[in-house]
Order: C-alpha cells, then sequence, then structure tokens
C-alpha cells in the first residue's frame, strides 16, 4: 500500500480524500479536493490523506 499525502501537499486528482491516522488506520473522514490544490490540514501530528473516491467527470483534465 501507497504511503498517505501529507497535508499541505498538492493534490494529484480530484476527488474524496480519507484522513488516515498515524499509524495507518482509518479515521472515517474525507475531505474533498480538487486536484492542484493543497490538502488541508490534519487534526493530529503524523495524519495524511488517501484518494478513496476520485472525481469520474473528467472536468479539468486536458
Amino acid at each position: 500500500m501507497r504511503r498517505p499525502l501529507k497535508p499541505g501537499s498538492t493534490a494529484p486528482r480530484s476527488g474524496q480524500y480519507e484522513l488516515i491516522g498515524p499509524r495507518g488506520g482509518h479515521t472515517g473522514k474525507e475531505r474533498t479536493v480538487v486536484r492542484h490544490e493543497p490538502l488541508p490540514p490534519a487534526p493530529k501530528p503524523g495524519m495524511g490523506y488517501r484518494l478513496v473516491d476520485p472525481t469520474k467527470n473528467g472536468a479539468g483534465r486536458k
């Protein structure tokens, strides 16, 4: 499995990003992020994000 993306890094794709706990566990919380925008800050140190539901409409593709 890939490492979670760090808060503040640029989102590679638009979609729903799940907040991942410091030890890699699921939190059940998701954030919607647009491609090339920074991921939001995490509530605790060591947390990250993983893409769970990419946007399927094709908007923003070139």
